[in-house]
């Protein structure tokens, strides 16, 4: 029985952080249609800045990252949660590069150290994201080289 219970919550500690990293392969690569299969309908993303809610608004964030940035990579790092029931909150730390040219020329990254403060809802058995919110705890501009 323990051991059956042991298994269940690594599968859904696991299931938690891979829609942590299909978020960041959407985000990378403008891959908006694969926020439709991580996220609830009435979803909820609270940047710094802005705050987008619902899936429909959540699938342009990709295509305004590629507009911004010529290249973006996110990392996503450690993940710690609490589950209870079909219902989760926790905290995934990822650490966002932010590609630029500069006006005049040259390349320089912006490496953001990122928090997301996350909840999730289990539905006929899989979990998606119902929030994030985003903290950024530092950032840092360096000069950068694209390989193109």
């Amino acid at each position: 029985m323990k051991t059956e219970v042991d298994a269940r919550l690594f599968a859904d500690e696991w299931a938690l952080y891979r829609l942590a990293s299909l978020y960041a392969r959407a985000m990378d690569r403008n891959e908006p249609e694969i926020l439709d299969g991580i996220f609830t309908e009435d979803a909820v993303i609270h940047t710094p800045s802005f705050q987008v809610q619902g899936i429909a608004k959540i699938r342009g964030l990709p295509a305004m990252l590629k507009e911004r940035y010529a290249n973006t990579t996110h990392s996503v790092c450690n993940q710690t949660v609490t589950i209870d029931g079909d219902g989760a909150a926790g905290e995934t730390y990822c650490l966002g590069h932010l590609v630029s040219v500069a006006p005049r020329g040259g390349e320089f990254v912006l490496v953001e150290a990122v928090r997301y403060q996350d909840q999730w809802v289990r539905k006929a058995g899989t979990w998606r994201f119902s929030q994030r919110r985003i903290v950024v705890d530092f950032s840092e501009i360096r000069p950068v080289r694209l390989n193109k």
